[in-house]
């Protein structure tokens, strides 16, 4: 299934973290390798990656999870699918990344599928403020659990 997928990580004083990930690397869960964001004078700030699979990246926030961040709570992971209105933002809780509540957005739900076989949706992050008709929002506990990042 193509879906279409924008991740980029910031994080101060990282380059020595994020450089393995800047490299194909096929034992990874997910695919794909990250592009540093260089600021005017050269020095990296950030890392982004594309997605054109939904497949393609499972187990990229558990990754992130398990690096050796020098200033974990500099690190800021923002992701965007394609039905997504705007990023989401994932930062480190409690040692776990977490996505953080954006004012005047909501992630609605899709039921959860019925099956393993079918791959985990994000759902979508939309604008509440924007004066249009929401969908309707799965209970959560016929959401699916698993973690499509």
């Amino acid at each position: 299934m193509s879906r279409d997928a924008e991740v980029i990580v910031l994080a101060r004083w990282s380059d020595e973290v994020m450089e393995p990930l800047t490299q194909d690397d096929p034992e990874r869960t997910w695919r794909g390798r990250f592009v540093p964001i260089a600021g005017q004078w050269g020095y990296e700030f950030g890392w982004a990656l594309e997605f054109e699979k939904l497949r393609g990246r499972q187990g990229l926030l558990k990754h992130l999870e398990s690096l050796p961040w020098p200033h974990p709570h500099t690190v800021q992971v923002l992701l965007r699918d394609q039905d997504d209105d705007c990023f989401g933002l994932w930062m480190f809780q409690e040692g776990r990344l977490v996505e953080v509540a954006i004012p005047r957005t909501e992630r609605f739900h899709q039921s959860a599928p019925p099956n393993e076989d079918f791959e985990p949706y994000p759902g979508m992050l939309l604008r509440t403020d924007q004066n249009t008709a929401l969908p309707e929002q799965t209970p959560e506990a016929r959401r699916d659990t698993r973690s499509p990042w």
